[in-house]
């Protein structure tokens, strides 16, 4: 059922990649049974809304060789469906929860799928050297909204990057609220692509790095959260 519905969502997927990604979900609903990972229980739901969805990045850009960061990665969404489909990723998993990151590189050890897992809030990581401004791409599924994403993302971004941000269909309200905070952080829409899940519409925002992000950004969450740029 899982493989059957993810062959038929992303075409051209190879036997081998549907394969493993229904091995990396099996651990996953498995872990979710002692641990809250996700709502979805269903294989069938998991292929279309964690899998197929993930892979749809990979329509937007080219990730091969490239150091990608996934924000707020959670169960490993879209980081590691992305992984396992392009192998030449360089990867990091970044999640706030301590359980969530050891559950990672668990499950990711045993299917040989190699990666750098950090457990850190991203707008103390962002801060470090090697980190900050260093990433091809920076991935997000996370629920916050683009404002105050973007200023946990984009100083992630290196100039010339791209931050790719997974939001729900209908987001132009959100979209508009977020521009200040992308300017300031050195960043532009570039723009949205919408696409159809279970006649659901689903956007990716594409914010490109012009510049590096100022000094002083990201702020504390507490303040990101009380006044958004």
């Amino acid at each position: 059922m899982f493989i059957d519905t993810l062959t038929a969502g992303v075409p051209g997927i190879s036997p081998e990649t549907a394969a493993r990604c229904h091995e990396y979900w099996q651990l996953v609903k498995k872990k979710n049974e002692v641990m809250n990972l996700t709502a979805v229980t269903d294989d069938k739901e998991a292929a279309k809304r964690h899998f197929q969805d993930s892979l749809e990045l990979l329509k937007l850009a080219d990730f091969a060789g490239k150091r990608v960061i996934d924000v707020g990665t959670g169960a490993g969404f879209p980081g590691v469906p992305l992984k396992i489909a392009q192998p030449e990723i360089d990867i990091c998993l970044l999640d706030s929860l301590g359980k969530r990151v050891d559950f990672l590189r668990e499950a990711c050890g045993s299917l040989g799928v190699e990666g750098e897992f950090i457990h850190a809030r991203a707008e103390e990581l962002a801060m470090k050297p090697g980190y900050r401004d260093s990433f091809d791409f920076a991935v997000s599924r996370a629920v916050a909204r683009l404002n105050l994403l973007a200023e946990l993302c984009l100083p992630f971004v290196k100039e010339g990057g791209a931050f790719l941000a997974m939001k729900a269909g209908e987001s132009e309200e959100e979209i508009n609220e977020a521009k200040t905070a992308i300017k300031t952080l050195g960043g532009k829409i570039e723009k949205v692509v919408e696409y159809e899940q279970e006649g659901v519409t689903r956007c990716v925002v594409i914010i490109r790095k012009l510049t590096a992000t100022p000094k002083g950004y990201p702020r504390a969450f507490a303040k990101i959260k009380k006044n958004p740029l």
